[in-house]
C-alpha cells in the first residue's frame, strides 16, 4: 500500500497515522523489539525517512504510543472516581473503570501493561512523579493517593499505602489479562467477577474490629 502524500500543512495527520499504527503492531507482537521503523512504515504506506520526520528514533516513537494510551487509562480512572467522596468507593470505582478500560480498549491496554518495554524507572519516580513525569508514572501516583486518603479516613488499613497499590493494581491485571488473552474460557458475568474480586480485596485492607 502506498499512501497518498498528505496536503501540505497537514503533517499532523500523518503523525496520528504512524502513532495508531505503531499501537496495533505493538499489541500484535507483544514485543517492541519486534516492530521495525519498515515495518511501521508499510502499515501506514510510507518510506521509512517519512517516519523520521515526526519522530527522531523507534524508541521515541514507542515512548509517544505509550504516553498517549497511558493518558487515556489514567483519565478514564480518575474520571470514574470523580465526586465519590467515600474513599473505599473511590477505589471501587477505580477498579471497575480499569475493567472496562480495559475491555473497552484491549489494544490499548496491551500496548500499556502486556509489551515488553526496555525502559526502567524507579519506584521512589513512580510514586513522586515529577511535572514532567510520563503518564504512566501519574497514573500509578494517582492510585497510591486513592490509597492513601482511605487510610487517612480509617476505611482502610495499610502499613504501606504503595505495597497496597501494588496488590490492587496486581489484581486487576490478573483479571484483565486473563479476560483478554483467554475469551473462550466459560467466564461468569464481567460484573460479578469484578464485584468478587473488589470484596476480596475490600476484606483484607478494612481495618479489623
Amino acid at each position: 500500500m502506498t499512501r497518498t502524500r498528505s496536503p501540505r500543512g497537514e503533517g499532523s495527520r500523518l503523525r496520528a497515522d504512524i502513532l495508531a499504527a505503531t499501537g496495533r503492531l505493538l499489541a500484535e507482537k507483544g514485543d517492541e523489539n519486534a516492530v521495525s521503523i519498515r515495518m511501521i512504515a508499510d502499515a501506514v504506506g510510507v518510506t521509512p525517512p517519512s517516519i523520521y520526520l515526526h519522530f527522531p528514533d523507534k524508541d521515541t516513537l514507542i515512548e509517544a504510543v505509550c504516553e498517549e494510551r497511558f493518558q487515556q487509562f489514567d483519565e478514564a480512572l480518575e474520571k470514574a472516581a470523580a465526586g465519590v467522596h467515600d474513599p473505599l468507593e473511590a477505589l471501587r470505582a477505580r477498579g471497575h473503570a480499569y475493567v472496562s478500560f480495559a475491555l473497552e480498549n484491549p489494544e490499548h491496554y496491551r500496548v500499556i501493561f502486556m509489551t515488553k518495554h526496555d525502559r526502567e524507572m524507579s519506584l521512589e519516580e513512580m510514586v513522586s512523579p515529577g511535572p514532567d513525569a510520563a503518564a504512566g508514572a501519574r497514573a500509578f501516583a494517582h492510585l497510591v493517593e486513592a490509597v492513601q486518603r482511605a487510610v487517612a479516613a480509617g476505611v482502610v488499613a495499610s502499613p504501606n499505602p504503595v505495597l497496597t497499590a501494588i496488590h490492587l493494581w496486581s489484581g486487576f491485571h490478573g483479571l484483565v489479562s486473563l479476560l483478554i488473552s483467554e475469551p473462550g474460557f466459560p467466564w461468569p458475568d464481567v460484573e460479578v467477577l469484578v464485584a468478587s474480586l473488589l470484596d476480596a480485596q475490600e476484606q483484607g485492607l478494612v481495618p479489623r474490629t
